[in-house]
């Protein structure tokens, strides 16, 4: 098993994503519920403490059944929109954007994912989302006490030059690793790229995104199915404590630029979809 999680698309972008259009006015709400089910039919909401329950609109602690209590929280939590929602992707040594000190940031950072909502400087929520089984998610509600300010993401432009090279030198960082199936044979890395980028594609992106981030996120997923089968084999056949480390750090720097091409990308569609918004209630269309 590979020491570190290689980050696929998540159900975290995924709810950040639709809520976002539908709360702009460009989804229904039972687009973003379709898409949710996608990751699983069944959605459990539990609020972590009374506080939780309070902010997020949800009856107390045990769990809602149906994926429509995320939407709830969210319009609760943001009722003006005048933030909405932010995607985060933590990663030991990468907590930026996370509101230090709370039990969100604490399981945010030990699932690798989170969406926060509401404004900066304001009380808010955050949901962490956890696989109860093949056909659960659970996500765990959390108050937050300030919302942190957003961290500078990468604009479409930086941030699709740089998939285009992490693509390259993902691709790179894959010749001579080796990769074995589960019965101990050697399997074809390609073969097992294109299951991984096959499984990503049941998870659409709203049709209201600009061009630019969904290339942008496509690739991410694309450089992420790689950095999978690379990760598999990163500790096969290594001469040595150092080889294996050696290639665990050169898988590193990648996820990192596939966690900051995702934010920057998410960002910049909700951002265009605020303007959308803003500007058809200006002409009252």
């Amino acid at each position: 098993m590979a020491p570190y999680a290689v980050p696929m698309s998540s159900a975290s972008l995924s709810l950040t994503l639709w809520a976002g259009v539908w709360l702009s006015g460009d989804a229904a709400p039972d687009e973003v519920i379709d898409a949710l089910h996608a990751w699983a039919p069944l959605h459990l909401v539990f609020a972590h403490d009374d506080a939780a329950a309070s902010a997020a609109g949800l009856p107390g602690t045990g769990p809602a059944t149906g994926a429509a209590a995320l939407l709830t929280a969210v319009r609760r939590a943001d009722p003006a929109d005048t933030a909405g929602l932010r995607l985060v992707l933590p990663a030991p040594g990468d907590v930026g954007g996370l509101p230090a000190g709370t039990a969100f940031a604490a399981a945010a950072l030990a699932a690798g994912e989170g969406v926060l909502a509401g404004a900066p400087g304001t009380p808010g929520i955050g949901l962490v989302p956890a696989v109860e089984g093949p056909d659960v998610l659970r996500w765990t509600v959390f108050a937050v006490p300030a919302l942190p300010d957003a961290p500078a993401h990468p604009g479409l432009g930086e941030a699709e030059f740089a998939m285009r090279e992490a693509v390259r030198d993902a691709a790179a960082t894959l010749t001579g690793i080796p990769t074995v199936g589960t019965d101990g044979r050697r399997t074809d890395p390609r073969a097992e790229i294109a299951e991984a980028i096959a499984e990503q594609a049941r998870h659409r992106y709203p049709e209201s995104l600009p061009d630019r981030a969904v290339r942008i996120l496509d690739s991410a997923d694309q450089v992420s199915a790689i950095l999978t089968v690379a990760a598999r084999g990163a500790g096969l056949q290594a001469g040595s404590v150092s080889a294996a480390t050696g290639r665990e750090e050169a898988l590193r720097p990648l996820l990192a630029a596939v966690r900051a091409a995702r934010l920057g990308a998410v960002a910049a569609a909700l951002d265009a979809g605020r303007r959308s918004r803003r500007s058809r209630r200006t002409t009252g269309g």
